[in-house]
């Protein structure tokens, strides 16, 4: 039953979601690196020297301005002042060259500016820049770690606001941060509590919804909330070309959402778990009421089947230009099969493990996908050594990956465990295969949990 209930959480759950898409992908717009080459300071040169003070190099087999060497200033100043003209005079290709001692001078043609041109993350000091990015995915794989058991321990509604509140509190601050690290400490928090605030919503989506509406909130609701935050973060660097404004702006959804913590519930299924009978038979006769469902003088709590009220990257590089048509359409084709079982692993998670450690798991089975997210924005670089040698990298981990997910059991129409003798008993119970006829299932615990949905 698709209940007034449900719909609330539903709805909600996936407004909590969006400002998690919103923050994940940030870096790309606030570490670009933007066209850049060694400041000249106001000295003493005619135009022509100026205009020949930083050398040429050939880059992708077209000669462009060097972004990390010019000439020795001292050498051009005298050259300038005896009047002799670069070209003509003098063969500039022979003059000494120095590092950019002075600073860098960049382009504001696209960004006003950006971490790299607030800090010069460019020359000796560029492996910061795809550092940023892995800094916020340990983030996220801490968070992984660490936050299921904090939710498994204190609740998912506590966690999932609080970290919420965590990650964009810590965006807001790291805009004010006078070094690199001291960004990067922050930004590091805010992965902790994205990752955090998402698993939370998910399980708690999970164990409060039941039978199809669980399905499609851990599929389509949770899939297409984080696009939504995915596509509005663009929308936010179009208009706000500033780093530290553009991260103020995209961390204020998350503040902005705080207040749904007095319409979202706490999940039944862990207070149930923590013995706490009466507020979560309060919480489904509160569901009931608003279904508008009359509810029996006494529920049988302990029973977990009593909790159905009738009524859960691949960060490709985003640079497509030159690319012919078929390989943008099998990018995408790929970006979308690796994007849907990512999503899945979650929904798998969360139907394969018990209550009691239900938020743990899907926070420690995401901790090898962060490890690899973790290493993405350097495996881009192996690029330079072979232009295909990425892709060739991902794709034969998607393969193993593919062959390794024929060996899980199957969780189709078995219900939620809460116990982990539940769990137990349910593995032993699983469909081993089905075709559209017939669906081949030992257990007649998973045709009653299908009546009762």
């Amino acid at each position: 039953m698709w209940g007034r209930f449900q719909q609330i959480m539903f709805f909600l759950l996936c407004i909590c979601i969006i400002p998690n898409g919103i923050i994940t992908f940030s870096s790309v717009f606030l570490a670009d690196t933007p066209h850049h080459s060694c400041l000249i300071p106001d000295v003493n040169l005619t135009q022509d020297w100026l205009n020949s003070t930083i050398p040429k190099e050939v880059v992708n087999g077209k000669q462009v301005k060097s972004s990390c060497r010019r000439y020795r200033l001292d050498v051009i100043r005298n050259l300038s002042a005896q009047g002799l003209v670069p070209g003509r005079d003098v063969n500039i290709t022979e003059l000494e060259q120095e590092d950019c001692l002075d600073g860098w001078s960049y382009s504001q043609d696209i960004y006003q500016s950006t971490l790299v041109s607030e800090f010069d993350l460019v020359c000796s000091e560029q492996w910061k820049q795809p550092f940023t990015s892995t800094i916020f995915l340990l983030g996220v794989l801490l968070g992984s770690l660490f936050s299921g058991q904090i939710a498994d321990r204190f609740g998912r509604k506590p966690v999932m606001f609080a970290t919420l509140a965590f990650q964009s509190i810590s965006a807001v601050i790291a805009v004010f941060s006078p070094f690199w690290s001291m960004f990067a400490f922050f930004y590091f928090i805010t992965g902790f509590g994205r990752v955090s605030s998402y698993v939370s919503a998910f399980v708690l989506g999970t164990e409060v919804l039941s039978g199809r509406v669980r399905v499609l909130f851990s599929s389509l609701g949770v899939c297409l909330s984080f696009t939504v935050g995915y596509m509005l973060l663009p929308l936010f660097a179009y208009f706000i070309r500033d780093w530290k404004y553009l991260l103020v702006a995209i961390s204020l959804p998350g503040l902005m959402e705080l207040p749904l913590w007095w319409f979202i519930p706490e999940s039944p299924r862990w207070l149930l778990s923590q013995g706490k009978f009466a507020e979560a038979e309060a919480i489904i006769r509160k569901a009931a009421k608003i279904n508008k469902v009359e509810t029996p003088q006494f529920l049988n709590l302990e029973n977990h089947s009593a909790l159905t009220i009738n009524g859960d990257a691949l960060n490709l590089d985003i640079s497509l230009l030159g690319l012919s048509w078929m390989a943008v359409a099998l990018e995408m084709v790929g970006k979308f099969a690796v994007t849907a079982g990512s999503n899945y692993m979650y929904v798998y998670v969360a139907e394969i493990y018990p209550t009691v450690l239900r938020n743990t798991a899907t926070g420690s089975c995401s901790i090898l996908s962060r490890a690899g997210s973790t290493t993405a924005p350097f495996l881009f670089k192996l690029k330079i050594y072979f232009e295909y040698l990425p892709y060739i990298i991902l794709g034969v981990l998607s393969v193993a990956s593919s062959v390794a997910a024929l060996f899980l059991p199957e969780t189709f129409n078995v219900p939620l465990p809460q116990t982990i003798e539940e769990m137990s008993k349910s593995r032993r119970n699983l469909c081993l295969f089905k075709n559209n006829r017939r669906k081949y299932c030992s257990s007649a615990e998973v045709v009653e949990e299908n009546q009762n949905l």
